[in-house]
C-alpha cells in the first residue's frame, strides 16, 4: 500500500500539523501522528488556542491554580499557551535531535494586537515568549505586516527562531526574504550560531482562492468563472520561485557558507474550503523541495487515505502560474487589493479569536476564584 504522507516527506515536504490542544498531547495523540501519519512539526495560533479551551477539561486544574493565584486574564492566557507549546516541544524534541534542528518545531504566536504596533512590543513579547518556552525547537510566529518586518530582523537578529505568519501577496514574500536575509547578517555580526536560527515563511493558500473565486463569480462572465480555484496555487508556486531566487544569490550563499539554513517557504491555509475542490488541493498541487506544509488534521486524515503524490507540482509551472495572474488582471481582479483586504482580515480574525480566547480565560478564572 502506498503512504501518501510519507511519500510526501520523501519529496521534501515536511508535514506538520496546523493544530495543537493539551488534550492532544494528554491523550498521546500527536505522539501517534509522529510514529503513524510523518508529522515533524506543530503550527498554532489564537483561533486553534481558543477552540482548546472550550473543549474538554484538560485546562480546569490549571485554570483552578491561576484563579487561586489572582493572576491578571493575560498572565494566565500566556501561562496557558506557553505550557502546551512547552509540552509539544518536547514530545517532538527527538524528531528535532534527528533532524539537526531542521524540523520538530513548535509555533506560538505574540498577541494579534501588536501586528500593527511599532516593533519594539513585538520584539519585547517574542523575547518573553522565548524566555517562557524555553525550547530550543520553539519558533516564535510574527505577522508580515509592514510593521512586522523589522520585528523579524531584530528577532532573528538576537537568535530567536521566527516562523513569518500572514503572507499573502508576492511583493510582502520578498519583503519577508530580505527581513530574513538582513536578520541573519546581524546575528552573524552579534556572534550568534547561524546554524541554531530557523524560519520559516508562512504563505496563506486557501484564504487566497476564496477571495478571488468571490471575485469572480461577482464578475459574473465565463472567462471570469473559468479562473475559479487557480488564483491561490499560481500565487504560491510564484512565491516558490521568489524562494528559488533569492536562496541562489551570493548574498545567502555567504551566509549560508557561515552555517545558516534558508528560510523554508510554508503552505498554511491549506484545508480547502470550497466543496468543488479536491480536499487535498493544497497539498498535491504545492509539492516542491525545502517546503513545510502545515495541515488542518481534516485535510491531514483526506491526504493520508486518498492524495495523489506524484513528484514535484511546482517547478516547471511558473509560466502558467503567471498567465494565470495576468488573466485575473484582465478580468478586472485587483490583485494588490485582494492581498490587501486578506492582509487585514488576516489580523482581524486573530484579534477577534485573541479577545475571545482573553474572555474565555476570564470567566473561568471568575468560576473557579
Amino acid at each position: 500500500m502506498t503512504n501518501p504522507l510519507k511519500n510526501l516527506s520523501d519529496q521534501g515536504v515536511a508535514v506538520w500539523l496546523d493544530d495543537i490542544s493539551r488534550e492532544r498531547l494528554r491523550s498521546g495523540n500527536l505522539s501517534e501522528l509522529i510514529r503513524d501519519k510523518s508529522v515533524v512539526g506543530v503550527t498554532s495560533n489564537p483561533t486553534i488556542f481558543e477552540k482548546a479551551l472550550k473543549e474538554g477539561d484538560a485546562y480546569d486544574a490549571q485554570l483552578h491554580d491561576l484563579a487561586v493565584r489572582g493572576v491578571s486574564v493575560e498572565e494566565a492566557v500566556r501561562a496557558i499557551t506557553t505550557y502546551d507549546i512547552r509540552w509539544a516541544a518536547d514530545v517532538l524534541r527527538p524528531v528535532y535531535d534527528a533532524t539537526d534542528g531542521q524540523d520538530g518545531r513548535v509555533s506560538l504566536e505574540v498577541d494579534p494586537r501588536l501586528a500593527l504596533e511599532a516593533a519594539e512590543r513585538t520584539v519585547a513579547e517574542a523575547r518573553a515568549l522565548w524566555w517562557m518556552v524555553d525550547r530550543p525547537n520553539l519558533m516564535i510566529k510574527i505577522p508580515a505586516t509592514e510593521a512586522g518586518l523589522p520585528a523579524i530582523t531584530q528577532a532573528l537578529s538576537e537568535g530567536i527562531s521566527v516562523n513569518v505568519t500572514l503572507i499573502f501577496s508576492l511583493e510582502r514574500y520578498r519583503g519577508v526574504m530580505e527581513a530574513f536575509l538582513a536578520g541573519l547578517e546581524q546575528a552573524r555580526e552579534n556572534g550568534h550560531d547561524l546554524h541554531t536560527i530557523h524560519s520559516v515563511a508562512s504563505f496563506f493558500v486557501s484564504r487566497v482562492d476564496t477571495e478571488i473565486d468571490k471575485r469572480l463569480e461577482a464578475i459574473g462572465s465565463e472567462q471570469a468563472r473559468g479562473l475559479r480555484g487557480r488564483a491561490a496555487i499560481a500565487n504560491a508556486r510564484l512565491a516558490y520561485a521568489a524562494y528559488e531566487e533569492v536562496f541562489s544569490s551570493e548574498r545567502w550563499k555567504a551566509l549560508e557558507s557561515a552555517g545558516a539554513r534558508p528560510q523554508r517557504p510554508l503552505w498554511a491555509s491549506t484545508g480547502v474550503k470550497d466543496p468543488a475542490y479536491p480536499d487535498t488541493l493544497y497539498v498535491t498541487e504545492l509539492v516542491a523541495p525545502g517546503t513545510v506544509n502545515t495541515m488542518p488534521e481534516a485535510t491531514l486524515e483526506a491526504t493520508a487515505d486518498h492524495g495523489e503524490i506524484s513528484g514535484d507540482t511546482v517547478r516547471g509551472t511558473y509560466e502558467q502560474a503567471r498567465a494565470d495572474l495576468a488573466a485575473l488582471a484582465e478580468v478586472g481582479v485587483d490583485y494588490d487589493d485582494v492581498v490587501a483586504v486578506l492582509e487585514r482580515e488576516g489580523v482581524s480574525k486573530f484579534e477577534k479569536s485573541w479577545e475571545g480566547l482573553l474572555d474565555g480565560v476570564s470567566q473561568q478564572l471568575k468560576a473557579n476564584s
